[in-house]
């Protein structure tokens, strides 16, 4: 089957201002390794468990590796995974996963950015060109965004571009060690009529 009939809209490269988003790269490698690690103390509390040291989990080969991984999966039509650079320097990653076709058209929304470019807007951007390139190119319906109750920046993140709480998932997924609770946050491609990119710029910080 063709790719293109298999995941309308992937490959894709989305951009504005200072945010470009584009398929993982085999030559970000080491780059990668290098901001995973320099982000350790940053990103760990939000990571899944793992028997794994962080450092053989963020070599080059292990970003190999994932690529490969998120590549397979991007091409079966089940995600989309996106590098984020901002001003030219990889950022960060999105990602939406375990995209579900039919009746139900949707996707989980997973993010997470370079601690030396948070608070300026960049994540939130980079969500709300997603978001916009899911429900228009690709076809989605939903959105969900889970999401730990102690992590409220991320929380701000979602609902300034209109996500909407939904409930709580009990001991939901293992991270940093432990089964935690979650929040549940959707976005319907109806509920932002101007879109959700729209609604970033109308929100941003200034």
């Amino acid at each position: 089957m063709n790719d293109a009939v298999l995941h309308p809209g992937w490959p894709a490269q989305l951009t504005y201002g200072p945010v470009e988003l584009h398929p993982l790269r085999r030559r970000d490698a080491e780059e990668w390794s290098r901001l995973r690690l320099a982000n350790e103390d940053w990103l760990t509390p939000w990571e899944p468990s793992a028997p794994v040291p962080w450092r053989d989990r963020h070599s080059p080969a292990a970003y190999r590796g994932m690529r490969r991984t998120v590549g397979r999966r991007a091409r079966q039509g089940t995600s989309l995974p996106f590098a984020i650079r901002v001003e030219g320097r990889l950022a960060g990653q999105v990602t939406v996963d375990n995209i579900v076709r039919g009746a139900l058209r949707s996707g989980y929304l997973g993010y997470w950015i370079d601690r030396s470019v948070a608070g300026r807007g960049m994540a939130s951007l980079a969500v709300a060109l997603v978001a916009d390139h899911a429900f228009a190119q690709v076809g989605l319906h939903r959105l969900q965004a889970d999401i730990r109750p102690e992590n409220r920046p991320s929380q701000r993140l979602v609902e300034r571009l209109g996500f909407r709480q939904e409930g709580l998932l009990r001991r939901y997924l293992d991270i940093d060690g432990d089964w935690r609770d979650h929040l549940s946050y959707a976005l319907l491609a109806e509920d932002v009529p101007g879109g959700v990119l729209a609604r970033w710029r109308a929100t941003a910080p200034r």
